[in-house]
């Protein structure tokens, strides 16, 4: 963590480097949603973070500054780098690892993160497949499950930052051995939008078209669009 910062400015500052991710505009409400804030707490911090040169805001919409964009990559970085820690070398749950990366992300120097980034073999993503800022991860063009049509391969390559909130989703994910690096075959897709896959080798599961939405795949046969 930079001198001078606290968690509950790089955890805003984060929130909106995700919804950022996501291709979500970034509007208070929003930030209220995400961080599960009351709307005046969000209004004061916002305040703040405009004062000292972190966001800047164009009517409802707010965006991070390049001061602001630095150090939002900064916590996500080490967030992610602590994931793949927690995950690869300590053996925790892959759904658990988000929650418990978020205690960690503040207090990893600088220091500690480059001795990370080399003992964990430079990973490009975290466990759930989004990027880690700064490194020279390839270029993926990827589409969301939730547009895949039966008969289509599909291989699950990221699962969004709003999933990694949802316990119950991530866990269902876990349990049903569909994370990322996973293949399968669209089976079916029923009128309400939820797929049945096909996993190779494990199964079947069943998504939701909520869900589908927040998880993005390199198919084949398929048109793709940027998450």
């Amino acid at each position: 963590m930079s001198d001078g910062f606290h968690p509950p400015v790089e955890q805003y500052l984060e929130a909106m480097h995700e919804l950022e991710e996501e291709g979500t505009p970034i509007i208070q409400a929003r930030l209220a949603d995400r961080l599960g804030y009351r709307a005046p707490s969000v209004s004061e911090m916002i305040r703040r973070l405009r004062k000292e040169g972190y966001v800047e805001a164009s009517g409802r919409a707010l965006t991070l500054t390049a001061k602001g964009r630095t150090q939002a990559e900064s916590v996500v970085r080490k967030h992610r780098l602590a994931e793949r820690l927690l995950t690869d070398l300590i053996g925790l749950p892959w759904d658990r690892a988000h929650l418990e990366a978020g205690r960690w992300e503040h207090v990893i120097s600088d220091e500690v993160e480059e001795r990370l980034v080399e003992v964990l073999g430079h990973p490009t993503t975290c466990p759930h497949g989004n990027p880690i800022p700064g490194t020279a991860g390839v270029e993926r063009s990827l589409a969301a499950l939730a547009d895949a049509l039966p008969g289509q391969r599909v291989r699950l390559e990221r699962v969004t930052e709003q999933v990694e909130l949802d316990m119950p989703s991530l866990k269902y994910l876990n349990e049903q051995g569909f994370v990322p690096g996973v293949e399968g075959t669209v089976r079916s897709k029923a009128p309400d939008g939820t797929l049945t896959i096909d996993l190779d080798g494990s199964g079947s599961i069943a998504v939701g078209p909520a869900l589908a939405q927040q998880l993005f795949v390199g198919p084949d046969g398929l048109e793709l669009s940027r998450p």
